[in-house]
């Protein structure tokens, strides 16, 4: 009797159990199928520098319109500072008389993720034509 008990013991579950695996990579799959197309979606165009250097045209400084969001919430244009509520009376005449049209934008260090994009996003709906972000 206590050989075949001992027989029994042996003969246990000695398989992987691969279901739970399968399950949790095919729920990968999906989970990376739905996402991919939402980390391509952008509304901001970028163009990288080696890309549009090559074939950029030389554009004078008095051509362009720069944009500096500084960290105490004021804004720099054109070397000007003015307050961030004075951006559209300052912005939208110089836009109109630019015949680039081009807004060079710049956000120095310490200010917000939140107040670039609101720098962007005020340019292009006071006319901006072209919208450059400028890193340091």
């Amino acid at each position: 009797m206590a050989r075949t008990a001992h027989k029994s013991m042996e003969q246990g579950i000695h398989e992987v159990n691969m279901t739970p695996l399968i399950d949790v990579s095919l729920v990968l799959v999906v989970i990376l199928m739905v996402a991919t197309p939402l980390a391509f979606q952008s509304s901001i165009g970028l163009n990288t520098a080696s890309a549009t250097g090559r074939s950029a045209k030389h554009v004078d400084r008095s051509e362009r319109i720069e944009l500096e969001l500084l960290a105490d919430g004021r804004v720099r244009v054109n070397k000007d500072v003015v307050a961030r509520d004075a951006l559209a009376g300052t912005l939208t005449p110089l836009i109109a008389a630019s015949a680039t049209r081009l807004v060079v934008v710049r956000c120095e260090d310490g200010g917000s993720h939140g107040a670039l994009v609101g720098g962007v996003d005020e340019a292009k709906s006071l006319g901006a034509g072209q919208v450059a972000v400028v890193g340091r």
